[in-house]
């Protein structure tokens, strides 16, 4: 068998012209391959990734810590002390007498003149919302 010039693509293990199977070009006319730079995408992408992250993340915080604010208000008024059943949608104030523990009202802060805590509202699904 004679040995095929430099610019015929020939394979002599399987006695077949495989050109088109290559992943380059095989002859002058063919187009220039051009490694692109990906790094540079890469780089702006990965910028870009993060900070959403970031910003999702801080929304996240920022939910969390709304969360358990409304935990802590809950906490502190079903752990008050109070001797009526509350009614939904109806503001009630939170007191603490000098010495003594919380305690849950009906009078508003300048009808009296204990140490006001916040005023709450009880929602439908009996949690309470503090509203000042």
């Amino acid at each position: 068998m004679s040995k095929k010039p430099d610019n015929i693509v020939f394979n002599e293990d399987t006695n077949t012209y495989d050109a088109y199977l290559k992943p380059y070009a095989t002859n002058l006319s063919s187009p220039v391959i051009k490694i692109t730079d990906t790094i540079s995408w890469k780089k702006q992408n990965i910028y870009k990734a993060n900070n959403q992250f970031k910003a999702e993340y801080e929304e996240l915080k920022k939910e969390y810590q709304s969360l358990m604010n409304k935990y802590q208000y809950n906490e502190l008024v079903y752990n008050a002390r109070f001797s009526f059943e509350p009614i939904v949608g109806k503001t009630y104030h939170l007191y603490r007498k000098i010495g003594e523990d919380l305690f849950l009202s009906i009078l508003a802060p300048h009808e009296c003149n204990f140490n006001f805590v916040g005023s709450f509202i009880l929602n439908s699904d009996k949690i309470w919302q503090k509203i000042a």
